[in-house]
């Protein structure tokens, strides 16, 4: 059976995805950072708990943006509660809430490694997300891919690899936080997880397309198989 052509996909709309994803996540609390604790005196620790507050702004934009809150979506969610409930509770010092930001992307790690027992893996979701551009038409497709034993373990096979990748990414944080001063690690927290998101999107994608060429030359192999059988026949 051979696999569904993929749908046309809308560049303006995943390149605003991104310019959104990256504003939010990454300049804005950065800025925000350091123009409360320059230029209005306050603590560390507040003006780091503040700036937390542009990644949620990011989640309610895309849910908005899309009309509905996915998988995707619904983990983000999660996590930033996560990092609310965990941000208040134990110390309450600027490098404590660094070690607590780390502890929560090392549980996203862990997540991941967690959902390779589960019916979908989390890359599944992530894919879905990122690979598309949102329409019904594109997301049916990505769906349907779910049927191709080769898919499950592409997706499977990613989920492992962003689970070490994060859970070893923390854990340097972690380390980092008790060495570093607490404004260069403002600064080097979200570059890192950022650049180890990039590192990862760069593998995927050419994980991704090695492993659809394979399934490619696998499926006219068995065609023309079947072809010089019927032949013969």
């Amino acid at each position: 059976m051979s696999t569904p052509a993929r749908p046309a996909r809308s560049g303006g709309s995943s390149a605003i995805g991104w310019v959104l994803t990256i504003g939010l996540n990454v300049v804005a609390p950065i800025l925000t950072y350091n123009t409360l604790t320059e230029d209005h005196g306050w603590s560390e620790f507040s003006a780091l708990l503040l700036s937390g507050a542009w990644p949620v702004l990011d989640t309610a934009v895309m849910a908005a943006w899309r009309r509905k809150i996915d998988e995707f979506a619904m983990v983000t969610l999660v996590f930033l509660v996560i990092t609310a409930v965990v941000s208040l509770v134990g110390p309450h010092t600027a490098r404590a809430l660094l070690v607590k930001d780390s502890a929560v992307t090392g549980l996203f790690g862990l997540l991941c490694l967690g959902t390779l027992v589960a019916p979908r893996p989390l890359m599944f979701y992530f894919g879905r997300k990122f690979a598309t551009d949102g329409t019904p038409a594109s997301t049916a497709w990505w769906n349907g891919m779910w049927q191709y034993e080769g898919f499950r373990a592409t997706m499977r096979t990613m989920t492992l690899v962003w689970g070490v990748a994060y859970v070893t990414e923390a854990l340097v944080r972690v380390a980092l936080a008790y060495v570093l001063a607490t404004r260069t690690m403002v600064t080097l927290s979200p570059v890192m997880i950022y650049s180890v998101l990039g590192v990862l999107g760069v593998w995927t994608a050419w994980f991704g397309k090695r492993r659809a060429a394979e399934g490619a030359r696998r499926q006219a192999e068995a065609e023309a198989a079947a072809a010089s059988g019927a032949a013969t026949a």
